[in-house]
C-alpha cells in the first residue's frame, strides 16, 4: 500500500471513526482532524482503534469554525475524506465552512480527489415525499422550501456549494470530487463520546424506552460499516468521480426497527417500546414540540421509495441485513457503555454469539448441569455458591436464600412488563 497520507476530517465522529478504522485497516497512513488536541484519553481510544495498523493514526486540530489548523490537516496529502460539519446554529453556516475547507485543499496543490459526506437530506429534504416517485441521485431538496428544515438546508446549500467550487476551480488547482449521500445510519457505535450522534441517541431512546409507544413513522435506514466502505472504495474508483452516491438499505418502520431489537434483548432483561403511538397523541405533542410538529407528523404513514442502484452497481456494495445493523448496533452500545447492561445480558461485541432464538434461551439442560459437578468417584459435587444456577420460577425458595426470591420476583416482574406491552400493541 502507498505512504501517501489520506486525511479524515471529524475522524472523531460516529462515521470519521469508522472510515478511519477501515482505511488503517486496508494499511493506509491516515491523518484525522479533531477539534482539540486537549483530551488525551478520548485521543488515546482514536489512536487505538487499530492498534496493529501499519501506520499510527495521526491527529491534527482543526476547526470548521475557525481558520488556523486547516493548512497544516492538508499538507502533503493526496486523498481527503471530509466528514466533519456543523451542529445546531452553526449549520446555516456550513456552506461557508464547507466552502473554506475546499480552499485549504485547493491550495495545498498535493490532493487530487476529495469524497465530501453530504445526506440524504440534500437529495430528499421534504416531510411529505412526492406520490410514486423513486428518489435518485439525480434528485435535489430545493433549500428555498418552506417546509424544510434548518439542518436539511444547510446539507442542500453546503453540497451545492462544493459542486460550484470545483468546478471554478483554475487548472493548476483542480481535484476530482465525489460525494457520499447516506440516509439514517445505523449500526454499531466505536467509542463512548459518540453518545451524541443523532443516530446514536434515536437507537438509545429505543432501548431504554424513552417513549410507551412510536409513532407509525417509516425510516430509510443504512449501515454505518457500509457507508464507511462507500467512502472507501470512492477514493480510488474512476467512476464515482462527478457523482453522488446514495447509501441506501431499505425503508423499515419504527415499530419494525423495535420489535426486531425487542426479539434480540428482551430475553436479556431489556424493555422495548412495540406498542403504536396513535396519531391523535402525536398531533398533540406537536403543539409542544417543533420537532414532532414539522419533522414527524408529516412524514407518518409515509414512505419513501429510494434507488440504490449506483451504491450496489458502481461502488459494489451490498447493503448489510437490517437485523445485523439493529443488533450489531445495540450490543456495542451495551459493551462501550451507552447504554446500561442488564443483569440478565449475557452476551458481547456479535449477534453472532448469542444463544437465543425467537426469544428462547437454548440449552436450559445444560445450564441446570452447571449447578453441579461430578467427582471422581461418581458422586455429585456441589459447586461454589457463585457458579450455582438460578432456580427455576416454581420452586421451592428457601428462607436462607434470599438472592433467589429476588432472581425470581425479577423474572415474574419482566413478564408482567411484557405482557403489558403486549396488550398496549393490540390496542
Amino acid at each position: 500500500m502507498s505512504e501517501e497520507v489520506i486525511l479524515v476530517t471529524g475522524v472523531s465522529g460516529y462515521l470519521g471513526s469508522h472510515i478511519a478504522k477501515l482505511l488503517q485497516e486496508e494499511g493506509y497512513k491516515v491523518r484525522g482532524t479533531v477539534r482539540s488536541l486537549e483530551n488525551e484519553a478520548k485521543l488515546e481510544v482514536l489512536r487505538n482503534l487499530v492498534p496493529d495498523a501499519k501506520f499510527p493514526l495521526e491527529l491534527v486540530a482543526a476547526d470548521l469554525t475557525k481558520d488556523e489548523g486547516w493548512d497544516k490537516a492538508v499538507l502533503d496529502c493526496t486523498k481527503v475524506v471530509h466528514t466533519a460539519t456543523l451542529k445546531g446554529t452553526q449549520a446555516e453556516s456550513l456552506s461557508e465552512a464547507t466552502t473554506k475547507f475546499l480552499t485549504a485543499c485547493a491550495a495545498a496543490k498535493t490532493i487530487n480527489r476529495v469524497v465530501l459526506t453530504s445526506c440524504a437530506n440534500a437529495v430528499f429534504g421534504e416531510p411529505t415525499p412526492e406520490p410514486d416517485k423513486e428518489y435518485n441521485e439525480e434528485s435535489w431538496t430545493d433549500p428555498e422550501s418552506a417546509t424544510i428544515d434548518t439542518y436539511t438546508k444547510s446539507k442542500a446549500v453546503a453540497e451545492k456549494a462544493a459542486w460550484d467550487f470545483v468546478k471554478e476551480l483554475p487548472d493548476d488547482q483542480k481535484f476530482e470530487l465525489a460525494v457520499i449521500n447516506p440516509t439514517l445510519i445505523l449500526g454499531p457505535a466505536l467509542i463512548e463520546g459518540h453518545k451524541s450522534a443523532t443516530s446514536v441517541n434515536f437507537m438509545v431512546q429505543i432501548v431504554n424506552k424513552a417513549y410507551p409507544a412510536v409513532p407509525r413513522l417509516n425510516v430509510p435506514i443504512c449501515d454505518v460499516r457500509d457507508v464507511a466502505k462507500a467512502h472507501v472504495k470512492a477514493l480510488t474508483l474512476p467512476e464515482a468521480v462527478n457523482n453522488r452516491h446514495i447509501i441506501y438499505t431499505d425503508s423499515v418502520w419504527v415499530k419494525d426497527i423495535a420489535l426486531a431489537v425487542a426479539k434480540e434483548f428482551k430475553p436479556q432483561g431489556y424493555s422495548i417500546p412495540t406498542g403504536q403511538l396513535p396519531y391523535f397523541l402525536c398531533w398533540v405533542a406537536g403543539l409542544f414540540n417543533k420537532s414532532m410538529k414539522n419533522n414527524i407528523l408529516p412524514r407518518i404513514g409515509k414512505v419513501m421509495k429510494i434507488d440504490n442502484k449506483r451504491m450496489v452497481e458502481v461502488l459494489g456494495l451490498e447493503p448489510t441485513a437490517v437485523d445485523c445493523t439493529l443488533n450489531d448496533m445495540v450490543y456495542s452500545l451495551v459493551d462501550i457503555g451507552i447504554v446500561r447492561k442488564a443483569k440478565k445480558y449475557k452476551q458481547a461485541g456479535s449477534r453472532a454469539e448469542v444463544p437465543a432464538v425467537n426469544g428462547d434461551v437454548e440449552d436450559d439442560k445444560k445450564e441446570e448441569k452447571e449447578g453441579e459437578e461430578k467427582d471422581e468417584g461418581g458422586e455429585k459435587k456441589e459447586l461454589e455458591p457463585e457458579d450455582k444456577e438460578e432456580k427455576k420460577e416454581g420452586e421451592e425458595i428457601k428462607e436462607d436464600k434470599p438472592e433467589q426470591k429476588e432472581e425470581i420476583k425479577d423474572k415474574e416482574e419482566g413478564a408482567k412488563e411484557e405482557k403489558k406491552e403486549e396488550t398496549e400493541s393490540e390496542k
